[in-house]
């Protein structure tokens, strides 16, 4: 007998409360958007925006404003500074660089001027890293293409997995791949062409009916622009650790979602005729109990790496505590909803098409 930590014959009304949830997830899209757009904006590691990180560490312990009055009159371009562990001893800082610019000669210099700043507190440099204007580009346009490129299979996964129109995903994918080498012809940005690739997918789904894939996508990007925007309104640095985040939550979120969906799809088969919004709640009341274990010992194992793994992951470990929240939520609340948005019809007929017949609970999901 599979061990259940919430019965399924619970009856909570999550589709009943789904406005509640488009109105939290609109709020927190706004703000997110308003804090990229006029707060703090996205603030670029140099793994992406280029520049100098120097890991620093004083014999004593060091004010930050002091740290940073004695920065501002050198001649370091776009100097910055950040605490770096909890003793008031070690930051990091940070350095805007020319693309022609030494390294030697940018180490000396951070030196020269904190011995300048504080004769009578010996520092050294633990660590120093140079990635130059060129590599960020490339890595910024290949972190993009990569959370595109992922968001995309995973549509045509879904339209053969659950809808059994591999063909239709097929060529959707083909379509989208060479538009947006199309699209890049007329020199747009790799943001901007992400964005219009994105919008294009989730249009060309709609138009094919792919309403499986179609949720899928919406719950994915939802994830995704929300942590971001959290991320800038906390002033996070986004580098590839929090990317790594990103891409992880992305394959986590939809590990959920498939879930809720393998159940529907049961469902659907048992009951046909029952309408879409009361399956799609006793499927997530159904699977309730192993998302609450999924996402819980997750949670626990994420926020020990928040507290006890140090600076080097903590921005990581950050990301994926609010992705935890937000991805499993919107497996709820917003991949499910857009099949209730989108109709049922095809829904119905496409599942009853199937010869096969699963029982609830097949596949040990509980």
């Amino acid at each position: 007998m599979a061990f259940a930590f919430i019965k399924h014959d619970t009856h909570i009304d999550f589709i009943g409360k789904r406005h509640i949830a488009y109105a939290l997830s609109v709020l927190l899209l706004l703000v997110g958007l308003g804090s990229a757009l006029w707060g703090n904006g996205l603030r670029l590691g140099i793994d992406f925006a280029g520049g100098v990180v120097a890991q620093v560490e004083f014999a004593q312990p060091v004010q930050d404003e002091a740290l940073k009055k004695s920065l501002t009159a050198t001649e370091l371009p776009g100097v910055s500074t950040q605490r770096y562990g909890d003793d008031g001893r070690q930051f990091l800082l940070r350095v805007a660089t020319a693309e022609d610019g030494s390294s030697s000669a940018l180490r000396t210099s951070i030196l020269d001027a904190l011995h300048t700043a504080f004769p009578d507190n010996a520092v050294e440099i633990q660590r120093f890293e140079v990635v130059g204007p060129k590599v960020g580009d490339d890595l910024t346009n290949k972190a993009l293409a990569a959370l595109y490129y992922a968001v995309l299979l995973i549509a045509v996964y879904i339209s053969g997995r659950f809808e059994q129109r591999w063909m239709a995903g097929i060529i959707m994918a083909a379509a989208l791949w060479g538009s947006m080498y199309l699209v890049g012809m007329t020199g747009l940005g790799m943001g901007w062409l992400v964005l219009a690739a994105l919008a294009v997918t989730v249009g060309v789904c709609f138009v094919l009916k792919l309403n499986f894939a179609l949720g899928a996508v919406v719950g994915l990007l939802h994830d995704v622009f929300i942590t971001v925007g959290l991320l800038s309104l906390l002033d996070v640095e986004i580098d590839l650790n929090v990317m790594a985040a990103l891409l992880t939550l992305i394959g986590y979120s939809l590990n959920d979602t498939i879930i809720v969906y393998d159940r529907l799809r049961e469902n659907l088969r048992a009951a046909p005729t029952e309408k879409l919004e009361e399956l799609i709640n006793r499927s997530v009341n159904q699977t309730l109990s192993r998302t609450i274990l999924t996402s819980g010992t997750t949670f626990i194992a994420t926020l020990a790496l928040y507290l006890l793994g140090g600076g080097v992951i903590h921005d990581f470990a950050l990301t994926m505590l609010i992705g935890l929240f937000i991805g499993t939520a919107s497996s709820i609340y917003v991949s499910s909803a857009v099949l209730l948005a989108l109709g049922d019809t095809e829904l119905y007929v496409r599942q009853q098409q199937k010869p096969e017949y699963e029982k609830p609970g097949e596949h040990g999901i509980v």
